[in-house]
């Protein structure tokens, strides 16, 4: 099984793999986005490590039924052969209707065939209101007209 984009990464190819990362996210797919990593691919999310696809897709099983109208930009920070760091922000809200942005930084390494080996997660939530809201599109893949992370001072 190969995912292309291929490293080693140029602009071009880094920033084309971060974005078919956030689609993939969006869909909201657990099944869809276990595919992008290795079977024994380890993560850590928040303070959870997580090891291989299965994991992975428990783990965004039970991530989705709680974070709810989940919409997801990410952003390429930096590349170098095999790895990337990305910079993020997603809204949701919660069974209480209490809207979130949270914030993260992943790094990434990937093997020759494109697949995730590592995905080492840090994020951060923060309480806003229904109002403070940016990300209004429709469920699923973020419009390409759509302002980036940059775009919108975050």
């Amino acid at each position: 099984m190969s995912r292309p984009p291929f490293p080693p990464f140029d602009i071009k190819s880094a920033t084309r793999k971060v974005r078919l990362a956030e689609d993939a996210w969006n869909s909201q797919n657990p099944e869809q986005v276990a595919q992008a990593y290795t079977v024994d691919s380890q993560w850590r999310n928040r303070t959870e490590f997580i090891h291989g696809r299965n994991e992975i897709v428990d783990f965004l099983k039970r991530k989705w039924k709680t974070e709810h109208e989940y919409r997801l930009i990410k952003e390429l920070w930096g590349f170098r052969n095999t790895r990337m760091a990305v910079r993020f922000a997603y809204e949701w809200h919660d069974d209480a209707k209490q809207w979130f942005r949270s914030y993260g930084n992943e790094v990434w390494e990937f093997n020759p065939d494109g697949l995730m080996l590592r995905r080492f997660a840090s994020i951060n939530d923060l309480h806003i209101e229904a109002e403070n809201r940016l990300f209004h599109w429709p469920q699923g893949r973020r419009p390409d007209d759509h302002p980036e992370l940059s775009d919108l001072g975050l």
